[in-house]
């Protein structure tokens, strides 16, 4: 049997809109750019997607790091015998090193990126790249996703896929012109490391990847259509960006417009619960767009035939007592026939937390639990308040309220 169950909440009444600026000082509220990974095998044209992303993303700051810039500097030893040295394995990266700076960019910090020289195999003591916190971050690189802790830190993982002999002719040009290699000691390291890798650690991570782009660079239809995916990840509040389960239904002058209302403390009673409920079918209606569905046919009265969706059949809906009863009307208004049940949910205190605390909260406990809302709060003040808030839901709906 097929349930799906609709946790009715006031929570889904919290506030948030782009043109906010939280004055909490909560982690919470921080900006978390949005990053991407880039993979894929030798001279596949990584740096060329890499380059046309950027270009098309000329109104936002983005920045691009390299793995090659974490390549370990070689020993005295590991010179001497530098045609026998693996280049291609994830040993030959400084992957710690990589971890913290990623970190750091993550977290809103300027790092400094070092400078690898490759016709000398050592990284410059002298020189380095200052990389400053940007909105969106690029890592690129043939083996980003083979280790855990920087694929947990991706929000977009891409894949580069080429034909093997084009990325070979790419490798020989590059490396004979950029590197100051000869052609045959290319395809011996190509023969004895490049493949071989690619087969062992690149080609197994592909299964990672959100999104494999055949033809590289010449690929713009794909390119376009990560660039529009890009673009409505950076309007998302930043709790969507972390939390694929979290969706803030798209504000508009209506939906502000009611927010502005039922903040407003000195709103009637009558005032507050039509424009509640308002808000609440709005996020009824939206919600019940995530449940599944089976096409149908339908006779039209002029006698055409009409393909559409069948609404699915066995719901239910769960209201968190006492403010989630608000929502239970809507619920039954868009599903009919439904069956509605309640749970009490003890809560420490007097004061709400229905901000981005209580959705991490929620998200980490129950990451497959999809969570709609109108919009989301700033966070707690110090008095563990909710900011901007609307009081105290319940009482307010239900004219419970003292005041």
């Amino acid at each position: 049997m097929d349930m799906v169950i609709e946790v009715l909440s006031g929570a889904h009444f919290s506030g948030w809109h782009p043109s906010t600026t939280s004055s909490c000082s909560s982690p919470t509220s921080s900006h978390h750019p949005f990053v991407i990974g880039v993979s894929g095998g030798t001279a596949s044209g990584k740096t060329t997607v890499c380059d046309l992303i950027i270009q098309q993303l000329q109104d936002h700051r983005v920045v691009l790091v390299s793995q090659d810039s974490f390549y370990r500097g070689l020993t005295n030893d590991e010179l001497k015998r530098v045609h026998e040295y693996n280049f291609d394995h994830p040993n030959a990266f400084d992957t710690e090193q990589l971890v913290e700076t990623l970190s750091k960019l993550k977290s809103g910090q300027s790092v400094q990126v070092p400078f690898y020289d490759f016709k000398l195999h050592q990284r410059s003591s002298e020189r380095s790249r200052q990389v400053n916190a940007s909105e969106v971050i690029i890592l690129e690189g043939i083996l980003v996703f083979h280790e855990q802790r920087v694929r947990n830190m991706m929000n977009m993982k891409i894949f580069v896929d080429a034909d093997p002999d084009v990325r070979l002719a790419r490798r020989i040009r590059r490396d004979t012109v950029e590197r100051g290699r000869d052609v045959h000691s290319v395809l011996e390291q190509y023969a004895k490391f490049v493949k071989p890798a690619f087969d062992d650690f690149i080609l197994p991570s592909k299964k990672y990847a959100d999104i494999i782009i055949p033809r590289g660079g010449d690929n713009l239809v794909a390119i376009d259509l990560i660039v529009q995916h890009i673009r409505t990840k950076l309007g998302q509040h930043n709790l969507c960006k972390i939390y694929p389960n979290v969706n803030v239904i798209q504000s508009t002058f209506q939906t502000r417009g009611m927010h502005t209302l039922i903040r407003d403390r000195d709103l009637s009673k009558h005032d507050f619960v039509f424009y509640s409920d308002r808000l609440i079918r709005v996020v009824v209606e939206h919600g019940l767009g995530y449940l599944p569905f089976t096409e149908k046919q339908v006779i039209t009265p002029t006698g055409s035939i009409y393909t559409g969706v069948d609404f699915c059949k066995k719901l239910c809906g769960v209201s968190i007592i006492r403010s989630g009863e608000s929502m239970e009307n809507a619920l039954r208004a868009c599903c009919k026939g439904i069956k509605i049940g309640k749970i009490l949910i003890h809560r420490e205190g007097g004061d709400e937390t229905q901000a981005p605390e209580g959705i991490h909260c929620v998200c980490k406990h129950f990451p497959h639990l999809k969570i709609v809302t109108s919009e989301i709060e700033e966070g707690l003040n110090d008095q563990f308040r909710v900011i901007p808030g609307l009081g105290e839901f319940g009482d307010r709906y239900f004219g419970t309220d003292d005041s």
